[in-house]
């Protein structure tokens, strides 16, 4: 049986500067320091460097799901993110993601083996099983996560 393993999108799965640059001049000042809430937003998005593959391969060995949080004020982001994960794992049932997009507020009332997070809240750090730390800012996290994640099999 294989392990559950959750991954969030935000700073972890999708790079979300790339989504701030993409904004007009209008809503980067609009939603200055708040740009979660621009209409839009997550769509823009390009994959974290490393993501795309790492994710292939660890869906080979783990019962992966993207466990994200959107934006309350924005509903648009509820969507967008679905739309961003038909685009880049495509939507019908050979996608490695089909169906396996979960949007809570709550983290921790997921349960499963490992959480991979850039960030302690919505109950990460409250997780049934292990949170695993992304720290985006290191050009080959994924590599170091997939090692890690690799190990534990």
């Amino acid at each position: 049986m294989k392990k559950i393993l959750y991954i969030d999108m935000d700073g972890v799965i999708v790079d979300f500067k790339t989504g701030i640059a993409r904004l007009n001049e209008h809503d980067r000042k609009k939603y200055d320091n708040r740009y979660d809430e621009a209409p839009g937003i997550f769509s823009l998005m390009d994959p974290m460097p490393g993501a795309m593959e790492a994710l292939n391969e660890l869906t080979q060995h783990f019962d992966c799901y993207i466990l994200s949080t959107a934006t309350w004020l924005n509903p648009s982001a509820w969507s967008d993110k679905l739309v961003w994960v038909h685009k880049h794992f495509g939507e019908g049932k050979d996608s490695i993601f089909y169906k396996r997009l979960i949007l809570s507020h709550n983290k921790n009332r997921c349960h499963g083996d490992f959480l991979v997070d850039d960030r302690p809240k919505h109950g990460a750090t409250d997780f049934s099983g292990e949170w695993i730390e992304f720290k985006s800012e290191n050009s080959n996290e994924w590599q170091r996560v997939k090692e890690y994640l690799m190990g534990k099999i």
